[in-house]
C-alpha cells in the first residue's frame, strides 16, 4: 500500500514470526497480505490488532528488504510501492502444483482397439503427456487413456508442474578466448575471488566478445559458492533468445527467465525457484532486479547504457543504478557491460569507483566497420524517396556479393505524420497532442503514446475533402516499401517492436535468408548477423534536436551500436550515415573513431551546466483533467520550494506533450549541486504542500524523458 511506514501488530501466542515472513493481518475492514519488516520486544501500552496468520512461502530476504527501504527514500516513494514490485506472484508462495503424466508401460493391452492403437501411436510421438494431451493428440476420449493405464500398457507418474531449474555446469568448455579476452576475464575472476561488493565496467567495442568474458566471471562465482545466485539483466526481451542459446552452450542448461513477455506459469515458477534459492542463474528485464534473491552474488547489466533501463511510468527508477545499489547492499559483484558506456559509468570508472576493463578489438579476422557519411544537402534522395544515390549504389554492390544489408530508422510504422493537402489539418490522437502514425500494412493510424488506433479515414475530419490525407516523412514500413520496389528480387523484412515474429526474423537473418532488414532501434542491440556487411542509417540526425541533455550522447551510442552490426564475421563491413549535419560533433567523433574526444566535450558541457553526472536532477509532474486545476497546483507547489543554496527550480512549464489521454500536464524541474541530497530536498518540499485530490503528483529522480 502507498503508506509512509509500516503498521504495528501484536504477535499472537504460539505464532513464530521473523522479519521477511508473509502474513495476513486486518487492515480496516478486510484482511490484507503483508510482510513482517521488524519484530520488537519489550513493553507495549498501545492497543494493537493481532496478526491473523502466517502465510507459507519463502520469506523476503534481508537484502531485498534493504533495497526496498533504500529505494523508497531515494525515489521519494512510499515503501509499499517498492514492495509491490517485489511481491509479483502470490501463487508462487505456495508449493508447486502437481500433475499426472503417462508414459509407455511394460505390458501390452489385452485388446488392441483402434482407439487404443491411436493412443499408443500418440505416445510414441509425445514420449510422455497428460491424459488430456494424449487424448487430444490421438483424437479419442481420455477414458481410453485410463483403460490403458489400468491394463499396464501405460504407466502414470506424478510430476511437479513447476520443476526446479537445472544447475549450470561451470566446468564445461568455453569458446577459445583471445589474449585480450583472457586478460579481461582474468580481471573479473580476481574481483570474484576478492569477495564482497566489487564493481567493474566491461567496456568493449561491438563484437569484441563481452558476453563470453562475463560468462567466465559467472563460472568463477559458481565454482566459488555452490549456492550463489546470479542475475543477468538485458534491456530488451528480444535479446534473450541470443543470450539463452549462448548460455546453454557454455553451461549446459537454460537459465530462469523473468520478463513481461513470460506467461503466468513461467513467472510463478521463476519467482518460486528464485525465492527458494534453487534458481542459480536468472536472465531478466529491469523488473528482475526486485526478485527476492536469498543469496545474490553477482549482477550483470548488459548494454548498461541503454535508456530502456529507466522505468518511465508508474514507479520511476533507473535499473542500472539500483543494480549497483543492490550489489552493494548484498555484498555482490556487479559488472556493467557495453560498447558505448553511459557517461555516468565512465565517470565512475575514471574516478576509480569501478574497475575499468577494456576490450578494444574484435577477435580473429573480424574488424570494426568503415564508417562514412552521405551529406543529404549535396546528394539528396529523389522526391518522395528516402534512399540517397550513394546508399543505393552501396546496396547494389553488397547484394551482388551475396551479402546482407540493415537499413536503420528509429521510427515505427509507415509515416510519422498524416496531414490534409487541402487544409493542412494534422491527424492527432484524441485527448493527446501526439501525432497519429500511419501503419500502412494494417491500414490504421496509431498513437505510440496512448495506444489509440483508428482506421485511416477517406475524408479529412476538418474540411471533409476526400482522399486528401497524405503521409509525411518515413517510417520503417515506408523505407521497406521503397527497398522492395527498387530490389524486387530480394527478400526485405521489417524488424521493430510492432513485429509479432521478431525471434523468427532474427533467426532468418542469422541464417542469411533475408537480404535487406529494415529495423528500428531493436535491430541495433546485441544481435550477431554473420552475413551483414552494410548498415545504412536513413536519418542520422534523428534524436539530435530537442531539450534532452543526453541527446548527443544517445545519438552517438545508437550510431555506434547500429554501425557495429556490420562486419562481425570474416568479411569487412561498412556503415553509411545519411545526414543533414555531417559536422555535428557526435557524427564527427564516430567518423574519426574518437570516442574519447566526443565524451570529453560532453563531459565539459555537463560539468559547466551542473547536469548529471556532475549534478543532480529531479522532475515533479502534475496531471489533472481540469487545465486550471493543474496550472494552479503546479504554480502553488513551485512557490513553496525550500530556498537552498545550490538548488535551481525551473518551471512550472508545459512539457512537449501537454495533454495525454485527456489529462493536462505541467512539470517542474529541479537541478541541484552534486553534494546536495536531492531526494531529501524533494521529500521535505512535498511535505509542506497539500495538493488537491484532483491533481496527481509524481516524482522522478534523475529523469530521462523530457516529453
Amino acid at each position: 500500500m502507498p503508506l509512509p511506514e509500516a503498521f504495528d501488530y501484536w504477535i499472537p501466542d504460539g505464532l513464530d514470526l521473523a522479519p521477511g515472513d508473509h502474513v495476513r493481518a486486518p487492515l480496516g475492514k478486510r484482511e490484507a497480505h503483508g510482510v513482517v519488516w521488524a519484530v520488537k520486544t519489550g513493553p507495549e501500552t498501545r492497543k494493537l490488532k493481532s496478526v491473523s496468520e502466517k502465510i507459507s512461502g519463502a520469506p523476503i530476504p534481508e537484502g531485498t528488504r534493504k533495497l526496498v527501504d533504500w529505494a523508497a527514500k531515494y525515489l521519494v516513494q512510499p515503501p509499499g510501492i517498492l514492495l509491490r514490485s517485489v511481491l509479483r506472484s502470490q501463487e508462487a508462495l505456495k508449493p508447486s502444483p502437481t500433475e499426472t503424466v503417462y508414459m509407455r508401460g511394460q505390458a501390452e493391452p489385452p485388446r488392441l482397439t483402434e482407439a487404443r492403437g491411436k493412443i499408443l501411436d500418440a505416445m510414441e510421438r509425445l514420449g510422455e503427456a497428460s491424459a488430456a494431451d494424449l487424448a487430444r493428440e490421438a483424437g479419442v476420449s481420455s477414458g481410453v487413456v485410463k483403460g490403458l493405464a489400468e491394463s499396464g500398457a501405460l504407466q502414470s507418474v506424478t510430476r511437479l508442474v513447476d520443476p526446479p531449474f537445472d544447475d549450470p555446469d561451470p566446468e564445461r568448455p568455453s569458446l577459445e578466448l583471445t589474449r585480450l579476452q583472457v586478460e579481461a576475464a582474468g580481471v573479473l575472476r580476481r574481483l570474484v575471488k576478492a569477495g564482497g561488493f566489487q564493481a567493474a565496467l566491461l567496456d568493449g567495442v561491438t563484437g569484441s566478445g563481452k558476453t563470453e568474458v562475463y560468462f567466465e566471471a559467472i563460472a568463477e562465482v559458481l565454482r566459488t559458492d555452490p549456492e550463489a545466485q546470479i542475475l543477468i539483466m538485458l534491456p530488451e526481451i528480444a535479446l534473450t533468445e541470443a543470450v539463452l542459446s549462448r548460455f546453454e552452450k557454455r553451461f549446459g542448461c537454460l537459465p530462469a527467465l523473468w520478463h513481461s513477455g513470460a506467461g503466468p506459469k513461467a513467472r510463478r515458477r521463476a519467482y518460486r525457484e528464485v525465492a527458494e534459492g534453487r534458481a542459480r542463474i536468472i536472465v531478466g528485464a529491469r523488473s528482475a532486479l526486485f526478485l527476492p534473491f536469498p543469496k545474490l552474488r553477482m549482477i550483470i547489466v548488459d548494454e548498461e547504457h541503454d535508456p530502456t533501463y529507466k522505468q518511465g511510468e508508474g514507479l520511476h527508477y533507473q535499473a542500472r543504478d539500483l543494480a549497483v545499489v543492490r550489489g552493494k547492499l548484498e555484498g555482490a559483484c556487479i559488472i556493467l557491460a557495453s560498447a558505448t558506456p553511459s557517461l555516468e559509468s565512465l565517470t565512475n570508472a575514471e574516478a576509480g569507483r569501478y574497475v575499468h576493463v577494456r576490450l578494444p578489438a574484435r577477435p580473429g579476422a573480424a574488424i570494426l566497420p568503415e564508417i562514412g557519411t552521405i551529406d543529404l544537402r549535396e546528394t539528396p534522395a529523389e522526391n518522395g524517396r528516402w534512399l540517397s544515390p550513394p546508399l543505393l549504389e552501396a546496396m547494389r554492390e553488397t547484394l551482388e556479393r551475396g551479402e546482407q544489408i540493415l537499413l536503420y530508422l528509429n521510427r515505427r510504422g509507415y509515416a510519422p505524420l498524416v496531414l490534409c493537402r487541402k487544409c493542412g489539418h494534422r491527424m492527432v490522437s484524441p485527448d493527446t497532442q501526439s501525432y497519429l502514425v500511419e501503419h500502412r500494412y494494417t491500414g490504421r493510424l496509431v498513437c505510440h503514446v496512448t495506444g489509440f488506433s483508428m482506421p485511416k479515414p477517406r475524408h479529412c475530419p476538418s474540411c471533409g475533402a476526400e482522399d486528401s490525407l497524405t503521409s509525411v516523412g518515413p517510417g520503417v514500413e515506408r523505407v521497406a516499401e521503397e527497398a522492395k520496389h527498387l530490389f524486387p528480387d530480394h527478400r526485405v523484412e521489417i524488424y521493430s517492436s510492432d513485429t509479432s515474429s521478431g525471434a523468427e526474423i532474427v533467426e532468418s537473418m542469422e541464417r542469411g535468408e533475408i537480404d535487406i532488414l529494415v529495423g528500428t532501434q531493436i535491430a541495433a542491440k546485441g544481435h550477431n548477423f554473420p552475413g551483414l556487411t552494410l548498415v545504412g542509417v536513413i536519418d542520422a540526425d534523428l534524436g539530435l534536436a530537442g531539450g534532452d541533455p543526453r541527446a548527443g550522447e544517445r545519438t552517438f551510442q545508437t550510431l555506434v551500436q547500429v554501425a557495429g552490426r556490420a562486419g562481425r564475421a570474416d568479411r569487412p563491413g561498412r556503415a553509411l550515415l545519411q545526414t543533414h549535419q555531417p559536422e555535428h560533433e557526435a557524427i564527427q567523433a564516430l567518423l574519426a573513431g574518437d570516442r574519447d574526444a566526443f565524451l570529453e566535450a560532453e563531459i565539459m558541457a555537463r560539468e559547466v551546466l551542473g547536469l548529471p553526472p556532475f549534478g543532480r536532477m529531479a522532475a515533479i509532474g502534475f496531471m489533472a483533467q481540469n487545465p486550471k486545476a493543474v496550472e494552479d497546483a503546479a504554480a502553488d507547489f513551485a512557490a513553496k520550494a525550500p530556498v537552498t543554496d545550490g538548488v535551481e527550480i525551473w518551471g512550472p512549464a508545459e512539457p512537449p506533450l501537454a495533454v495525454v489521454r485527456g489529462w493536462h500536464r505541467r512539470r517542474v524541474l529541479v537541478r541541484a549541486d552534486k553534494e546536495i541530497d536531492i531526494s531529501a530536498y524533494v521529500r521535505a518540499w512535498r511535505s509542506r504542500v497539500k495538493t488537491p485530490s484532483s491533481v496527481r503528483v509524481s516524482v522522478d529522480i534523475d529523469p530521462y524523458s523530457f516529453v
